[in-house]
């Protein structure tokens, strides 16, 4: 980023005309003052074209109100390697989006509160982010959006990446219950069903099933910080990575947005400081 202002700021003086001692000028910039307020105006507008790589919150803050809130949504509890079972038609070994997701994720991420501690399984360091949820709608079917996706999913054009590619997967959302307040990433589709973009992404409320009309399953970590019964009501928004303040949340995953962003800030420093010992 210096570079590229120090470009501007060359390129500022190399084309500017003589503003200092030539009486032959006829430069619009009288003094040296009227001038450094010139180059200055270059430098803020080289500033907004550059973007930074990763974008994340320097203090905590409520998060913008750009999604609304879906209100008293019956929400129940599932986890990565779960069996089939009771309403549980369909075992959660894989996700709709990771065939290997228990072995991606590092095992079973047990409910049981004797087998969890500060949000994890006591038994390992889970590979993605332990805060995580489903909600029922999958904007990829048969390696191919859905006709839909694009002119429902809001944030479907600056998330593309690919066809076939889940601009929905490790989108983050707000859960809350009373006055407490999660976040979690998407990272299953479900309860049931997979086709509700009027819920998901509209005004619509969920569809009747056998989970009392069952909106959002949330992770063991999300039950345990909102202190969730395995049936109950909660509210939730989606949110953008930069409004996702400091918590647990935030600690583990290679899906998580934090975590990988401050791998690269280690990585930025080690190289740094690698190229400082060569030298």
């Amino acid at each position: 980023m210096r570079r590229l202002l120090a470009a501007f700021f060359s390129l500022a003086i190399a084309g500017a005309p003589k503003v200092f001692g030539d009486e032959q000028s006829t430069s619009p910039y009288a003094t040296a003052a009227d001038f450094a307020k010139y180059a200055m105006k270059l430098r803020e507008q080289a500033m907004l074209k550059v973007e930074p790589q990763v974008l994340i919150p320097t203090s905590s803050r409520p998060a913008v109100q750009r999604y609304p809130w879906k209100m008293n949504i019956v929400t129940t509890v599932f986890w990565v390697g779960e069996e089939a079972g009771g309403n549980n038609p369909v075992p959660n070994y894989k996700s709709s989006w990771d065939l290997n997701w228990t072995t991606n994720y590092g095992g079973t991420d047990s409910p049981d509160a004797s087998a969890r501690r500060n949000y994890i399984p006591i038994a390992f360091v889970p590979r993605q982010n332990p805060f995580y949820v489903a909600l029922p709608y999958n904007d990829v079917t048969h390696g191919q959006f859905k006709p839909e996706a694009p002119l429902v999913i809001p944030w479907f054009k600056q998330s593309y990446t690919g066809p076939g590619q889940s601009v929905c997967r490790n989108r983050w959302i707000a859960i809350r219950k009373g006055n407490r307040l999660c976040y979690a990433q998407w990272e299953d589709c479900g309860p049931f069903r997979t086709d509700h973009f009027q819920y998901v992404f509209g005004n619509e409320r969920p569809k009747p099933n056998l989970n009392h009309g069952a909106g959002l399953d949330v992770s063991p970590a999300v039950r345990d910080y909102l202190g969730l019964a395995p049936t109950d009501v909660t509210d939730w928004q989606f949110v953008e990575v930069r409004d996702v303040p400091a918590g647990p949340w935030r600690s583990y995953g290679d899906n998580n947005h934090f975590v990988i962003a401050r791998r690269q800030s280690e990585q930025r420093v080690a190289a740094g400081g690698s190229g400082a010992a060569k030298k």
